[in-house]
């Protein structure tokens, strides 16, 4: 279980993270995260949350958000709010790290999430595109985030094929959706 304070860094993108406040500090009301995006980062995949409004504020650099296909630079002072449902993915485009704080109401699972996207990164795990290498991990995955976080790629009935019919075999083979 995440807790306050942890800290994690994705090394793919360069992301790195503190936990402000998590599900359990705010009784499942809040997740809160300070981030760090170095300069030229890689963008993370395309994602839905289907039950959660994000929302992140820059403090400074800039961040560039694609939120329903449509893009956004957001400044310094400024903030950004997505509704539940809605397809979005950000990047850093600027010349300078961005640090931005990142909330997830309500919280969900969605630390866990994060832990275990990170380490996977850490491990060499996910491929260029910020997708788990292996079918299987990418399976128990679906299964274990998919309150918190969809993929808009594959398309949804291939990801309840994945979950339900490779979720159980990547579990059986070791595959877990907490990994750390």
């Amino acid at each position: 279980m995440a807790t306050r304070g942890t800290q994690i860094l994705n090394p793919r993108t360069g992301q790195r993270s503190v936990f402000l406040q998590t599900a359990q500090d705010t009784g499942g009301a809040l997740f809160q995260m300070e981030t760090f995006h170095p300069a030229h980062n890689a963008a993370e995949p395309e994602h839905t949350h289907p039950f959660q409004e994000s929302r992140c504020q820059v403090l400074t650099g800039t961040l560039r958000f694609r939120v329903g296909g449509v893009e956004r630079t957001i400044k310094p002072g400024e903030a950004i709010v997505i509704p539940p449902g809605v397809a979005h993915h950000f990047w850093n485009d600027g010349e300078v790290e961005a640090h931005a704080i990142q909330e997830f109401r309500p919280a969900l699972n969605i630390e866990d999430f994060f832990v275990a996207y990170f380490a996977l990164a850490r491990d060499g795990k996910l491929s260029e595109g910020g997708i788990p290498k292996s079918v299987l991990q990418l399976a128990v995955l679906l299964k274990a985030y998919d309150r918190v976080l969809r993929p808009t790629n594959p398309p949804r009935f291939l990801q309840r094929v994945l979950m339900e019919t490779l979720g159980p075999i990547g579990r059986l083979a070791g595959y877990q959706p907490n990994y750390i």
